[in-house]
């Protein structure tokens, strides 16, 4: 039985709201959820000469949720993603991406999946957009940052520094200080 994503969706699922698309125009986080959606089954295994079926059901995946909703949960995972890898996603982000992504195997195999049809034997690249909009990151739920980049780490007594947030800032960029020249 295929997963279905349980959040709430911000735009109407109908196959005439959704414009033709190609999987070129996917980055690799929107063809892991259109996966992640589709009718694939649970268990699926790929065997060499399935790559059709994998466009298939991405194209399923697209068409089922909207290209908006695909575009937005795949910021989200991609920005929880970022945050469960450096070991900083809070309670609240994680029974986000839960209700979002019940299913966490099934997300695993979708992410395997989908990345054979950029680096396999069919692959299909990415389009400029796609690989731009792959870079775009969300977070649901408060994030440790507070939305400014950076994270407080308590060192010692009376001692803090900061961490670069990986979803919200993921390399670190300092703002922009300009010193004052008096004269």
């Amino acid at each position: 039985m295929p997963a279905t994503l349980v959040a709430p969706r911000l735009t109407p699922a109908t196959s005439a709201s959704v414009p033709p698309v190609s999987v070129e125009e996917l980055s690799l986080g929107e063809r892991v959820v259109a996966l992640y959606v589709s009718d694939m089954p649970n268990r699926y295994y790929y065997r060499k000469g399935d790559d059709v079926q994998l466009v298939i059901w991405m194209l399923q995946g697209v068409d089922r949720l909207g290209l908006e909703e695909l575009y937005l949960s795949a910021a989200y995972a991609s920005g929880y993603r970022l945050l469960e890898m450096s070991h900083a996603e809070t309670a609240e982000q994680t029974r986000a991406h839960l209700a979002r992504f019940p299913n966490s195997r099934r997300l695993v195999r979708a992410g395997s999946l989908a990345a054979l049809t950029i680096t396999g034997s069919g692959r299909i690249p990415c389009s400029a957009a796609a690989i731009a909009r792959n870079q775009h990151t969300l977070v649901e739920g408060a994030c440790d940052c507070g939305g400014t980049g950076w994270m407080p780490l308590q060192v010692f007594d009376g001692e803090a520094l900061s961490l670069n947030c990986p979803a919200h800032n993921p390399t670190g960029d300092r703002p922009n200080h300009h010193a004052a020249v008096s004269g």
